[in-house]
């Protein structure tokens, strides 16, 4: 917080809106970015696959334990 508030005292024009500018540079009125979308899906995807290939793991553990 205290990095923008600089940046907004540096800045040679000042913004009409100082809440737009804080708002701007911390990241709230990022509009969506399709590409963020996408890879927010595929982290999904991911934690997905991931979940499955422990609870795979366990159970081929658990194979090894009785041989």
């Amino acid at each position: 917080l205290f990095a923008v508030l600089v940046a907004l005292y540096e800045e040679p024009e000042k913004p009409d809106s100082a809440l737009d500018f804080l708002k701007h540079h911390l990241g709230a009125s990022a509009p969506e970015n399709p590409e963020i979308e996408a890879l927010r899906l595929e982290v999904a995807e991911m934690k997905e696959k991931y979940e499955a290939v422990l609870e795979e793991n366990i159970k081929l553990k658990n194979k090894v334990k009785v041989y």
